[in-house]
């Protein structure tokens, strides 16, 4: 494909991102919207929550190892092929876990999923990048952020609605609908903004990166079933990451650019990114199961309690993106880590005895600090990247985001674990006491993340400052010009 082949401006830029947004959409809400349903998916195939774990963990597993590709991908395949290949390959996924006979097939229906996921969660930015003009990259990349935050929160909400009238498999049949009405989006609107150069493949850096997240990913996942596994797991894929990211630093044509990670203001937004990331992750696998097991809420009221915290998230997300166009990231990534702990704290003082009506006020809090960070972490991280290190900088993101929503996910699941079992050894009785202790060890580990984060905004630098480094290097850049055209 040449360069006149590409068109990095079409008409509707938000309508053409629209196909991408509602696949990211789709494979973001599934990290959560089976959450809930892992109860029943226990009892129809009669497995343990070790097992039924792995559609979470697995999930996240593929897409760990296929986002660190996507940046290479798209110098190989059209930008229309490869969301075109996203949004059927979760389709065929999506339809083979519904009509799954065995959890081994819906196993391999979710992991063709996590193919999806990995290959659309950083086109959605990356695509963002080209076609926006950098004063409404923000409202843009809040879009994106939306997705991201919106659909995990969500999640939970719709699946015990599905859940209080039907079977479990009809998740699944909720994804294609919406898979179906991206892929018509995909198709009228969307152009191929991306230089097709097919540059050489680095068959030893996809070996490292595949194996290296993968064991990160097994080593997290499978700390609740054999520590000893684990520790070695994921020590050898520390230190394969780390040869890894120096070899891809030293190639003449990485097939992902760290360099990118020279730039401190993209590393400070990345690392606040995943932070984030994590609090989401562990507080809504977390709470669901808190509803039902703690508290005693019924499947379908569970997704009722959790819908005003998803509705509020929606609206930050949207308007904290619009909201960076005009007051940078400085204050709104304090403010917004400084909410979320205040959401987390509240759920540490929740027991059997707190009203729902604390439950979802404690929620909502939760819901307004997390978008209030994320979107302007993302952009300010990318905002500090040129168009052709966006693509790069999106995969890094959103690869290192994935590891980190295991991680929490892991975390949370063995403090959960841990808090039930000392409730039992200190003579405890009741299940339902055993499962609020377990829970409130969990909060506290969101309650941390969201302390680090807070912490480590005051690293986030005004949008004046960002203005004035921008103009400085448009200027060193224009110099650099100059002198190569004079040499001419």
């Amino acid at each position: 494909m040449s360069k006149s082949q590409i068109n990095t401006k079409p008409e509707h830029p938000y309508l053409a991102l629209m196909g991408v947004l509602i696949g990211g959409f789709v494979g973001m809400f599934s990290e959560t919207s089976l959450n809930i349903a892992l109860p029943s998916i226990m009892k129809a195939f009669s497995i343990e929550t070790g097992t039924a774990q792995w559609l979470v963990t697995g999930y996240m597993l593929v897409i760990a190892i296929v986002l660190p590709l996507s940046s290479l991908l798209t110098k190989h395949f059209s930008t229309r092929g490869l969301v075109r290949f996203g949004l059927i390959d979760f389709i065929v996924g999506s339809i083979i876990a519904a009509v799954a006979p065995s959890f081994a097939i819906l196993l391999i229906g979710r992991m063709i999923q996590g193919i999806a996921t990995g290959l659309i969660l950083p086109l959605m930015f990356s695509i963002a990048m080209r076609i926006f003009p950098p004063n409404k990259l923000g409202a843009a990349l809040g879009a994106a952020a939306l997705v991201i935050m919106f659909a995990p929160a969500i999640g939970p909400t719709i699946s015990g609605i599905i859940l209080g009238v039907s079977s479990w498999r009809w998740i699944f049949v909720s994804f294609i609908i919406f898979l179906l009405i991206g892929l018509i989006f995909m198709e009228k609107n969307l152009t191929n903004v991306f230089e097709v150069t097919k540059p050489a493949v680095d068959w030893l850096a996809i070996a490292l990166s595949t194996i290296s997240f993968g064991l990160i990913v097994f080593g997290i996942s499978y700390l609740t079933n054999s520590i000893p596994v684990a520790i070695i797991s994921l020590i050898a894929g520390l230190i394969l990451l780390v040869v890894y990211i120096r070899q891809q630093m030293h190639a003449k044509t990485p097939t992902l650019d760290f360099a990118v990670l020279r730039r401190p203001e993209f590393v400070t937004g990345s690392v606040l990114v995943m932070l984030n990331f994590g609090i989401t992750l562990s507080a809504m696998y977390l709470l669901p199961m808190y509803l039902q097991n703690g508290l005693g809420v019924a499947v379908a009221l569970t997704g009722a309690v959790m819908l005003p915290g998803g509705v509020v998230n929606a609206l930050v997300s949207f308007s904290a993106g619009r909201a960076y166009d005009s007051i940078g990231a400085k204050w709104m990534t304090r403010l917004g880590f400084l909410v979320s702990a205040i959401g987390a704290v509240m759920f540490l003082f929740s027991n059997q005895n707190s009203s729902l009506g604390y439950i979802i006020a404690a929620h909502i809090v939760l819901m307004i600090g997390v978008p209030l960070a994320m979107s302007p972490s993302q952009t300010y991280g990318l905002n500090s990247l040129n168009e052709y290190q966006s693509a790069d900088g999106s995969a890094i993101i959103n690869t290192f985001q994935q590891v980190i929503g295991a991680v929490a996910t892991g975390i949370a699941t063995i403090l959960l674990s841990t808090g039930q079992n000392n409730y039992f050894a200190n003579g405890g009785h009741s299940t339902a006491l055993a499962f609020t202790n377990g829970a409130h060890y969990g909060f506290a580990f969101t309650l941390v993340l969201a302390i680090l984060g807070f912490l480590l905004a005051f690293r986030v630098h005004s949008k004046e400052y960002e203005a004035e480094r921008v103009a400085k290097e448009e200027a060193k850049a224009g110099k650099v010009a100059d002198l190569q055209a004079k040499e001419v």
